[in-house]
């Protein structure tokens, strides 16, 4: 059975007397250690899906089945549990905290498990590792490059060892050396084992992916 299974997936919106169709009647399936791009225009229903992918939007219609479980059909409390325990997020902006160090930003994920201090920041630091910075656990947000924010990000989304990561458009405010960085790191974590749904409008990171779905006005092309 794959990892992910999205069946029919429909998301609509109401604007004023209008319904918007962000998403109508995508179906995708992906399997464990696969590292998808989901490509196409802006309003394309691209970030929609990865929001609706990672729980965080519930669609009009359909289902979402990850890891054997209907995400929808959990109730809220139970749902948030399944997020922290499989999935890993990574966004275009960030999302830093100013005033907390690279590695308590990293920890962040961690606050909800019921792990010691000391093993909280032992797991910040390994993440902090595996993504080059070793040397910055200390450094605030301001005191580093925006691709060592970049890092970061990827680091707190992987703190928790998560079954998926789920990246938007994570190199979009990178020039183009930092972005080759970036998407050799995400390689290099799907080869270790995570998979990896990535979000971008960049046909160049295509080429690091097994596999990219297209999408053109809310479905699959």
């Amino acid at each position: 059975m794959a990892l992910i299974e999205i069946k029919n997936v429909k998301k609509q919106y109401t604007s004023g007397d209008d319904v918007v169709e962000a998403l109508r009647g995508v179906d995708i399936s992906i399997e464990a250690g696969e590292f998808i791009t989901i490509m196409g225009q802006s309003g394309s229903g691209k970030s929609t899906l990865l929001s609706v992918l990672g729980g965080m939007n519930h669609p009009t219609m359909g289902d979402v089945e990850m890891a054997g479980v209907k995400l929808y059909q959990l109730p809220g409390e139970k749902l948030a549990d399944f997020r922290s325990q499989n999935l890993g997020f990574v966004f275009q902006s960030f999302n830093l905290i100013s005033y907390l160090t690279a590695s308590e930003n990293v920890m962040l994920p961690l606050a909800i498990v019921k792990m010691s201090r000391p093993a909280k920041r032992s797991a910040a630091r390994q993440a902090l590792e595996r993504v080059g910075l070793a040397g910055k656990l200390d450094r605030l947000p301001n005191q580093l490059s925006g691709g060592e924010q970049e890092r970061v990000a990827i680091a707190r989304a992987i703190v928790n060892n998560p079954q998926i990561l789920l990246a938007d458009e994570p190199t979009g405010n990178l020039d183009s050396k930092t972005s080759e960085e970036v998407m050799a790191l995400f390689r290099e974590l799907n080869g270790a084992g995570q998979t990896v749904v990535m979000v971008t409008h960049n046909p160049e990171n295509s080429a690091y992916s097994n596999r990219t779905i297209t999408l053109k006005d809310g479905m699959v092309i």
